[in-house]
Order: structure tokens, then sequence, then C-alpha cells
């Protein structure tokens, strides 16, 4: 049984805006820190965005900064992913991920993880 699930994925034009969901059957949900990564065609597995228990511990990779926000909510084990002034360079399949620990933006620091949602950005 599948322990991240997202959604919200879809196709939406340069500018619009998408927000991704992941639930997650992880016990003790607030000890795990979760994260975004994305993939586009062709190239390797990117760092979004991570989050632990602290609300204002959310960290962004550059190319999101400013455009995205990523949150949780314990009540209901899920973290989301607001994203808004999407581009074409934003399209790829995007995965949930959760480790114990710190935050970490290497993919394989991450233990559990979702089958992704995709993304498309027209432009």
């Amino acid at each position: 049984q599948a322990q991240l699930v997202e959604s919200g994925g879809g196709l939406v034009p340069a500018g619009g805006s998408l927000r991704l969901s992941c639930v997650a059957a992880l016990p003790s949900f607030t000890t795990y820190t979760m994260a975004w990564f994305r993939q586009a065609p062709g190239k390797e597995l990117e760092f979004v965005a991570a989050i632990n228990w602290d609300p204002t511990s959310a960290f962004y990779a550059d190319s999101v900064k400013g455009r995205f926000t990523i949150s949780r909510d314990g009540a209901k084990r899920t973290v989301y992913l607001q994203m808004n002034n999407l581009r074409p360079a934003d399209t790829g399949v995007y995965s949930c991920a959760a480790r114990v620990g710190d935050i970490r933006t290497t993919p394989t620091d991450f233990g559990s993880w979702g089958q992704g949602t995709q993304v498309t950005v027209s432009s």
C-alpha cells in the first residue's frame, strides 16, 4: 500500500496556478520532513521545496522561490505545494517524498516516495 499519494496535477497555461496535495499514511507524521521533487523529460530529479514540523522551516529551490509555497496540515497528514505564476520550465512529474530528520535536498536522503503527478505548463 502506497504511503504517499499525490494529486492535483494537470495542464495549465503559463502564468496559471495549481495546488498539489500529498496524503501521507505515515506514523507520527509530524516527525517527518516532507519535500517535493520534480523531473522533466530527459532530466534528472530536481529538488523543489521542503518543510519539517516547523512551518517557518520551508526551504525552496531558487528557481521556484517567490512563486511556490509548501505547507503541511498535521491533522490531515497532508503536505501541499501551491504553485503560482507557472512557467513552461516548471513542466514535469512532481513527486512527494518523506524522511525522518532535518531538511535535505538530495533525493537519496528520502526513504519514502509517492508515484508522482504530472504538471504541464503550456506556453
